[in-house]
């Protein structure tokens, strides 16, 4: 499989947000998000065996939660579910984040799947692959980038058309980030104001929980393999 990085650190958003974890970056999306701020996974990578993943990954001890992202990991699926099954069987507890857009079918019930719903904003609404909602359980999280009070509205009436509340495990609703974000360490580099989200989610009764990229305020915003 083609990878970008394997490294260390505490898990930046979902349910899990301050958890340390391992994540696995794959190489490679088909979609290109506005506020993407994974660019540099869209090409390149490094080719590594399941063994070698295996052995990058117990380097890492004693950390056993380990996310599999990208780009999209799900464009790499027949390497990717043998190797989840692989570590599962070795104890290991593990999460996917993924666009939305690809079938989560294979994907094994006992992985945290964090998938995505993309908005208007993102220019790849309307992506989603809709079969993925019958896959979801109360173990799994869908996430939304705001950017504006459409896209808010846009996940709102999604969450409450397909009657998603107590549904599945959490329904994140995160502010878009800037491309091109300052130095500082602050809100100031959200493309939404996250109190103008709360505001929005309170006023509507929503059961959602807002999600920050806690990563982008503990390090600088464009630092990577953090």
């Amino acid at each position: 499989m083609y990878l970008i990085e394997i490294y260390k650190s505490v898990q930046g958003e979902s349910s899990f947000a301050g958890v340390p974890c391992i994540f696995v970056r794959l190489a490679g999306c088909n979609l290109r998000c506005s506020w993407c701020d994974s660019e540099y996974t869209f090409t390149g990578g490094y080719k590594l065996t399941q063994d070698e993943v295996m052995a990058e990954i117990e380097k890492l001890a004693p950390v056993k939660l380990v996310e599999f992202t990208g780009g999209e990991p799900l464009l790499q699926e027949r390497e990717v579910v043998p190797l989840m099954q692989r570590l599962l069987a070795a104890g290991y507890e593990l999460m996917i984040e993924t666009s939305g857009e690809r079938p989560v079918v294979n994907v094994p019930e006992a992985v945290h799947k964090i998938v995505d719903v993309k908005c208007p904003g993102s220019g790849e609404a309307n992506r989603f692959h809709r079969p993925n909602l019958a896959s979801l359980t109360m173990r799994d999280e869908l996430k939304f980038v705001i950017s504006d009070r459409a896209d808010y509205e846009y996940a709102r009436d999604f969450i409450r058309t397909n009657s998603l509340e107590g549904r599945v495990g959490q329904l994140l609703l995160s502010p878009a980030f800037s491309k091109t974000p300052l130095p500082e360490r602050s809100t100031a580099n959200a493309v939404l104001d996250p109190r103008e989200l709360v505001h929005w989610m309170l006023e509507d009764g929503l059961d959602a929980r807002l999600s920050l990229q806690i990563h982008k305020y503990i390090w600088e915003p464009q630092k990577k393999g953090v």
